[in-house]
Protein backbone atom coordinates (compact mmCIF):
# COMPACT_ATOMS: atom_id res chain seq x y z
CA UNK A 1 0.00 0.00 0.00
CA UNK A 2 1.65 3.66 -1.11
CA UNK A 3 0.82 5.17 2.38
CA UNK A 4 2.14 8.31 0.66
CA UNK A 5 -0.42 10.74 -0.12
CA UNK A 6 -3.30 8.58 1.25
CA UNK A 7 -5.83 10.82 3.05
CA UNK A 8 -9.15 10.98 4.78
CA UNK A 9 -10.93 12.08 1.65
CA UNK A 10 -9.30 9.19 -0.21
CA UNK A 11 -10.53 6.86 2.65
CA UNK A 12 -14.12 8.75 2.53
CA UNK A 13 -14.59 7.80 -1.34
CA UNK A 14 -13.83 4.42 -0.86
CA UNK A 15 -17.08 3.69 1.35
CA UNK A 16 -20.05 2.65 -0.67
CA UNK A 17 -23.33 4.90 -0.64
CA UNK A 18 -25.30 2.39 0.41
CA UNK A 19 -23.75 2.85 3.88
CA UNK A 20 -25.38 6.23 4.13
CA UNK A 21 -24.55 7.70 7.66
CA UNK A 22 -23.27 4.38 8.93
CA UNK A 23 -20.35 4.41 7.24
CA UNK A 24 -19.68 8.60 7.60
CA UNK A 25 -19.80 7.74 11.25
CA UNK A 26 -17.19 5.39 11.15
CA UNK A 27 -15.30 6.97 9.17
CA UNK A 28 -15.58 9.67 11.67
CA UNK A 29 -14.98 7.26 14.86
CA UNK A 30 -11.55 6.20 12.77
CA UNK A 31 -10.30 9.93 12.37
CA UNK A 32 -11.41 10.54 15.84
CA UNK A 33 -8.94 7.70 17.39
CA UNK A 34 -6.53 8.97 14.60
CA UNK A 35 -6.24 12.66 15.85
CA UNK A 36 -6.31 11.68 19.32
CA UNK A 37 -3.23 8.94 18.86
CA UNK A 38 -1.49 11.68 16.64
CA UNK A 39 -1.66 14.23 19.30
CA UNK A 40 -0.93 11.91 22.43
CA UNK A 41 1.43 9.34 21.31
CA UNK A 42 2.78 10.48 17.53
CA UNK A 43 3.47 14.21 18.70
CA UNK A 44 4.06 13.74 22.83
CA UNK A 45 5.19 10.43 23.17
CA UNK A 46 6.74 8.34 20.65
CA UNK A 47 8.77 11.32 19.26
CA UNK A 48 10.57 12.37 22.44
CA UNK A 49 11.70 8.55 22.77
CA UNK A 50 8.65 6.35 23.87
CA UNK A 51 7.59 3.21 22.40
CA UNK A 52 3.75 1.89 22.49
CA UNK A 53 1.44 -1.15 21.42
CA UNK A 54 -1.82 -0.57 20.76
CA UNK A 55 -4.59 -3.03 19.36
CA UNK A 56 -7.73 -2.56 17.10
CA UNK A 57 -10.72 -4.80 16.96
CA UNK A 58 -13.78 -5.04 15.31
CA UNK A 59 -16.37 -6.88 13.60
CA UNK A 60 -16.75 -7.24 9.63
CA UNK A 61 -17.14 -3.95 8.34
CA UNK A 62 -16.13 -2.39 11.78
CA UNK A 63 -13.53 -0.06 10.22
CA UNK A 64 -10.90 -1.22 11.91
CA UNK A 65 -8.18 -1.86 9.01
CA UNK A 66 -9.76 1.33 7.36
CA UNK A 67 -8.32 3.22 10.96
CA UNK A 68 -4.98 1.18 10.86
CA UNK A 69 -3.98 2.51 7.21
CA UNK A 70 -5.49 5.78 8.37
CA UNK A 71 -2.87 5.84 11.12
CA UNK A 72 -0.16 5.07 9.21
CA UNK A 73 -0.83 7.85 6.73
CA UNK A 74 -1.24 10.43 9.73
CA UNK A 75 2.01 8.85 10.87
CA UNK A 76 4.60 9.31 7.20
CA UNK A 77 2.71 13.12 7.24
CA UNK A 78 4.16 13.64 10.76
CA UNK A 79 7.46 12.42 9.64
CA UNK A 80 7.36 8.73 10.78
CA UNK A 81 8.49 5.70 8.99
CA UNK A 82 5.25 3.55 8.41
CA UNK A 83 5.51 -0.13 8.11
CA UNK A 84 2.17 -1.89 6.83
CA UNK A 85 2.00 -5.59 6.89
CA UNK A 86 -0.50 -8.26 6.95
CA UNK A 87 -0.75 -11.70 9.19
CA UNK A 88 -1.96 -12.90 5.80
CA UNK A 89 1.48 -12.82 4.80
CA UNK A 90 4.47 -12.29 7.36
CA UNK A 91 4.52 -15.14 9.94
CA UNK A 92 3.78 -14.03 13.22
CA UNK A 93 4.97 -16.80 15.46
CA UNK A 94 8.74 -16.04 14.56
CA UNK A 95 9.69 -12.10 15.82
CA UNK A 96 12.68 -12.53 13.49
CA UNK A 97 10.39 -13.03 10.38
CA UNK A 98 8.87 -9.73 11.76
CA UNK A 99 11.97 -7.89 12.10
CA UNK A 100 12.91 -9.26 8.60
CA UNK A 101 9.81 -7.58 6.73
CA UNK A 102 10.07 -4.34 8.69
CA UNK A 103 13.53 -4.30 7.36
CA UNK A 104 12.69 -4.69 3.57
CA UNK A 105 9.57 -2.22 3.81
CA UNK A 106 11.71 0.24 5.30
CA UNK A 107 13.79 0.07 1.95
CA UNK A 108 17.48 -0.39 3.95
CA UNK A 109 19.67 1.20 0.56
CA UNK A 110 17.65 4.18 0.20
CA UNK A 111 18.02 4.73 4.01
CA UNK A 112 22.03 4.35 3.63
CA UNK A 113 21.96 6.13 0.68
CA UNK A 114 21.20 9.37 3.19
CA UNK A 115 23.22 8.70 5.61
CA UNK A 116 26.30 8.95 2.64
CA UNK A 117 24.59 11.63 1.61
CA UNK A 118 24.76 13.56 5.19
CA UNK A 119 28.22 12.46 5.66
CA UNK A 120 29.09 14.14 2.28
CA UNK A 121 27.97 17.12 3.81
CA UNK A 122 30.01 16.80 6.96
CA UNK A 123 32.62 17.06 4.78
CA UNK A 124 31.95 20.37 3.44
CA UNK A 125 30.73 19.31 0.33
CA UNK A 126 27.09 19.26 -1.99
CA UNK A 127 26.01 15.65 -2.93
CA UNK A 128 24.57 17.49 -5.59
CA UNK A 129 27.82 18.25 -7.02
CA UNK A 130 29.32 14.68 -7.93
CA UNK A 131 28.53 13.26 -11.32
CA UNK A 132 26.57 10.67 -12.47
CA UNK A 133 28.17 7.91 -12.15
CA UNK A 134 30.86 8.77 -10.21
CA UNK A 135 30.80 8.32 -6.28
CA UNK A 136 32.22 10.67 -3.49
CA UNK A 137 35.94 8.93 -3.21
CA UNK A 138 35.93 9.12 -7.43
CA UNK A 139 35.12 12.84 -7.13
CA UNK A 140 37.20 13.93 -4.47
CA UNK A 141 40.40 12.26 -6.78
CA UNK A 142 39.06 14.59 -10.08
CA UNK A 143 39.51 17.59 -7.72
CA UNK A 144 42.61 16.30 -6.57
CA UNK A 145 41.62 16.12 -2.88
CA UNK A 146 41.76 12.49 -1.96
CA UNK A 147 44.83 12.87 -0.52
CA UNK A 148 45.90 10.67 2.98
CA UNK A 149 43.69 13.00 5.27
CA UNK A 150 40.87 13.04 2.81
CA UNK A 151 40.65 9.45 3.14
CA UNK A 152 41.28 9.46 7.04
CA UNK A 153 38.19 12.06 7.34
CA UNK A 154 35.71 9.99 5.97
CA UNK A 155 36.75 6.66 7.52
CA UNK A 156 36.32 8.87 10.62
CA UNK A 157 33.32 10.24 9.86
CA UNK A 158 31.74 7.14 8.95
CA UNK A 159 32.52 5.55 12.13
CA UNK A 160 31.34 8.70 14.00
CA UNK A 161 27.76 8.04 12.55
CA UNK A 162 27.53 4.49 13.31
CA UNK A 163 29.81 3.36 16.21
CA UNK A 164 29.33 6.12 18.35
CA UNK A 165 25.43 4.98 19.38
CA UNK A 166 25.36 2.42 21.52
CA UNK A 167 21.86 1.57 20.73
CA UNK A 168 23.11 0.33 17.64
CA UNK A 169 24.01 -3.56 17.55
CA UNK A 170 27.98 -3.47 16.62
CA UNK A 171 27.49 -6.16 13.97
CA UNK A 172 24.38 -3.98 12.63
CA UNK A 173 26.41 -0.80 12.46
CA UNK A 174 29.67 -2.29 10.75
CA UNK A 175 27.60 -3.82 7.70
CA UNK A 176 26.00 -0.24 7.71
CA UNK A 177 29.34 1.30 7.71
CA UNK A 178 30.76 -1.36 5.43
CA UNK A 179 27.24 -0.63 2.98
CA UNK A 180 27.82 3.57 2.95
CA UNK A 181 31.41 3.67 2.67
CA UNK A 182 30.46 1.23 -0.50
CA UNK A 183 28.26 3.91 -1.84
CA UNK A 184 30.69 6.65 -1.20
CA UNK A 185 33.82 4.71 -2.71
CA UNK A 186 35.60 4.15 0.54
CA UNK A 187 36.59 1.90 1.58
CA UNK A 188 35.78 0.02 -1.40
CA UNK A 189 32.96 -2.91 -1.18
CA UNK A 190 32.34 -6.10 -3.58
CA UNK A 191 28.50 -6.20 -4.43
CA UNK A 192 29.14 -10.04 -3.47
CA UNK A 193 30.24 -8.80 -0.33
CA UNK A 194 27.28 -6.32 0.05
CA UNK A 195 24.86 -8.48 -0.97
CA UNK A 196 26.18 -11.11 1.99
CA UNK A 197 25.75 -8.54 4.64
CA UNK A 198 22.30 -7.27 3.14
CA UNK A 199 21.12 -10.90 3.77
CA UNK A 200 22.53 -11.17 6.94
CA UNK A 201 20.88 -8.36 8.21
CA UNK A 202 17.42 -9.57 6.92
CA UNK A 203 18.33 -12.65 9.11
CA UNK A 204 18.64 -14.71 6.07
CA UNK A 205 19.71 -18.45 7.04
CA UNK A 206 21.77 -19.33 4.09
CA UNK A 207 24.53 -16.79 4.98
CA UNK A 208 27.76 -18.40 6.56
CA UNK A 209 28.98 -16.38 9.48
CA UNK A 210 32.84 -16.98 8.49
CA UNK A 211 32.41 -15.70 5.75
CA UNK A 212 31.30 -12.92 7.60
CA UNK A 213 34.15 -12.42 10.00
CA UNK A 214 36.27 -11.44 6.85
CA UNK A 215 34.72 -8.43 7.01
CA UNK A 216 35.14 -7.75 10.21
CA UNK A 217 31.97 -8.98 12.06
CA UNK A 218 31.65 -10.76 15.29
CA UNK A 219 28.30 -12.71 13.68
CA UNK A 220 25.29 -14.61 15.01
CA UNK A 221 22.41 -16.12 13.46
CA UNK A 222 19.54 -13.90 13.60
CA UNK A 223 16.63 -15.47 16.08
CA UNK A 224 13.14 -14.76 17.08
CA UNK A 225 15.36 -14.37 20.31
CA UNK A 226 17.51 -11.50 19.37
CA UNK A 227 15.54 -10.01 16.20
CA UNK A 228 14.12 -7.27 18.60
CA UNK A 229 17.42 -6.45 19.31
CA UNK A 230 18.20 -6.19 15.44
CA UNK A 231 15.13 -3.80 15.41
CA UNK A 232 16.29 -1.47 18.01
CA UNK A 233 19.24 -0.68 15.73
CA UNK A 234 16.98 -0.19 12.37
CA UNK A 235 15.37 1.95 14.27
CA UNK A 236 18.31 4.08 15.14
CA UNK A 237 19.42 3.57 11.92
CA UNK A 238 16.27 5.45 10.95
CA UNK A 239 16.12 8.08 12.84
CA UNK A 240 19.64 8.65 11.08
CA UNK A 241 17.45 9.22 8.15
CA UNK A 242 16.16 12.27 9.87
CA UNK A 243 12.74 10.77 10.65
CA UNK A 244 10.62 10.54 14.06
CA UNK A 245 10.29 7.04 14.48
CA UNK A 246 8.85 3.93 13.44
CA UNK A 247 5.05 2.54 13.21
CA UNK A 248 4.23 -0.73 12.26
CA UNK A 249 0.43 -1.74 11.99
CA UNK A 250 0.09 -5.48 11.52
CA UNK A 251 -3.39 -5.98 10.11
CA UNK A 252 -5.59 -9.69 9.85
CA UNK A 253 -4.14 -11.13 13.16
CA UNK A 254 -7.29 -12.98 13.46
CA UNK A 255 -5.87 -15.54 10.76
CA UNK A 256 -3.91 -17.33 13.87
CA UNK A 257 -7.63 -18.60 14.45
CA UNK A 258 -8.69 -19.05 10.73
CA UNK A 259 -9.11 -22.98 9.40
CA UNK A 260 -9.49 -22.26 5.70
CA UNK A 261 -7.78 -23.92 3.43
CA UNK A 262 -7.11 -20.65 0.92
CA UNK A 263 -4.83 -18.89 3.13
CA UNK A 264 -1.53 -18.95 2.53
CA UNK A 265 -0.31 -18.74 6.14
CA UNK A 266 -2.28 -21.64 8.05
CA UNK A 267 -1.49 -21.75 11.75
CA UNK A 268 -1.35 -24.97 13.80
CA UNK A 269 -1.65 -24.78 17.39
CA UNK A 270 2.27 -24.69 18.23
CA UNK A 271 2.57 -21.62 15.97
CA UNK A 272 -0.17 -20.17 17.12
CA UNK A 273 1.29 -20.10 21.20
CA UNK A 274 4.33 -18.93 19.60
CA UNK A 275 2.34 -16.02 17.64
CA UNK A 276 0.83 -14.96 21.04
CA UNK A 277 4.33 -15.48 23.12
CA UNK A 278 5.87 -13.31 20.43
CA UNK A 279 3.24 -10.71 21.40
CA UNK A 280 3.12 -10.95 25.07
CA UNK A 281 7.36 -10.44 24.82
CA UNK A 282 6.48 -7.27 22.48
CA UNK A 283 4.40 -6.27 25.38
CA UNK A 284 6.78 -6.91 28.63
CA UNK A 285 10.18 -5.40 25.91
CA UNK A 286 8.19 -2.94 24.52
CA UNK A 287 10.00 -0.34 27.13
CA UNK A 288 13.58 -1.33 26.15
CA UNK A 289 12.95 0.15 22.12
CA UNK A 290 12.10 3.87 21.61
CA UNK A 291 10.52 5.88 18.48
CA UNK A 292 8.34 2.81 17.63
CA UNK A 293 4.47 2.39 18.07
CA UNK A 294 3.01 -1.19 16.75
CA UNK A 295 -0.67 -1.33 16.37
CA UNK A 296 -1.80 -4.56 15.79
CA UNK A 297 -5.74 -5.24 14.64
CA UNK A 298 -7.89 -8.39 14.07
CA UNK A 299 -11.69 -9.48 13.78
CA UNK A 300 -13.34 -9.88 17.27
CA UNK A 301 -13.34 -13.88 16.49
CA UNK A 302 -9.54 -13.19 17.68
CA UNK A 303 -11.62 -12.70 21.02
CA UNK A 304 -13.99 -14.78 21.20
CA UNK A 305 -12.82 -18.09 20.21
CA UNK A 306 -12.33 -19.71 23.20
CA UNK A 307 -10.50 -22.67 22.68
CA UNK A 308 -7.67 -21.33 19.97
CA UNK A 309 -8.30 -16.93 20.57
CA UNK A 310 -6.60 -14.64 22.91
CA UNK A 311 -8.05 -16.07 25.81
CA UNK A 312 -6.81 -19.93 25.29
CA UNK A 313 -3.07 -18.15 25.96
CA UNK A 314 -3.30 -17.18 29.52
CA UNK A 315 -0.15 -15.62 29.49
CA UNK A 316 -1.32 -13.01 26.87
CA UNK A 317 -4.94 -12.33 27.87
CA UNK A 318 -3.60 -11.55 31.10
CA UNK A 319 -1.72 -8.67 30.31
CA UNK A 320 -4.42 -7.46 27.77
CA UNK A 321 -8.53 -8.49 29.41
CA UNK A 322 -8.49 -5.41 31.48
CA UNK A 323 -8.45 -3.28 28.72
CA UNK A 324 -11.32 -5.56 26.99
CA UNK A 325 -13.78 -6.21 30.18
CA UNK A 326 -13.84 -2.32 30.83
CA UNK A 327 -17.54 -0.99 30.28
CA UNK A 328 -16.67 2.43 29.56
CA UNK A 329 -15.04 3.43 26.05
CA UNK A 330 -11.74 4.86 26.94
CA UNK A 331 -9.23 6.82 23.89
CA UNK A 332 -6.08 5.81 26.29
CA UNK A 333 -7.17 2.09 26.27
CA UNK A 334 -4.53 -0.19 24.61
CA UNK A 335 -7.06 -1.87 23.16
CA UNK A 336 -9.73 0.05 20.92
CA UNK A 337 -13.27 -1.58 20.32
CA UNK A 338 -14.33 -0.35 17.22
CA UNK A 339 -18.18 -2.15 17.96
CA UNK A 340 -17.85 -0.20 21.19
CA UNK A 341 -17.13 3.18 20.11
CA UNK A 342 -20.13 2.96 17.45
CA UNK A 343 -22.22 2.60 20.44
CA UNK A 344 -21.31 5.22 22.41
CA UNK A 345 -23.08 7.91 22.73
CA UNK A 346 -22.79 11.06 20.40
Amino acid sequence: MDLQGADFDSLNANAHPEEGDASREALADSRMIVDFWREHYLDAYIAPGGSKIKFITGSKGSGKSRCLRLFLSEAEERGYRAVHLSAKNVWMHDFKEIYAAILNAADLPACLQICARNIVAQMGYRYEDIPPGMNFADYLMSLGMFDPIARLELRAQISALFFKNPRIDKNFAVCAALMTGGILGHPLLEPASRELLSAWMAGDKSVRLPALRKLGLSPFKITKHNARHMLRSLIELLRLTGVAGLIVGVDDLDILVENSSLEEIRYTKMRREDAYESVRELIDEIDTLSHVMFVFAFDRKLMEDEAAGLKSYQALWMRIQNEVESRRFNKFSDIIDMNKLARRER
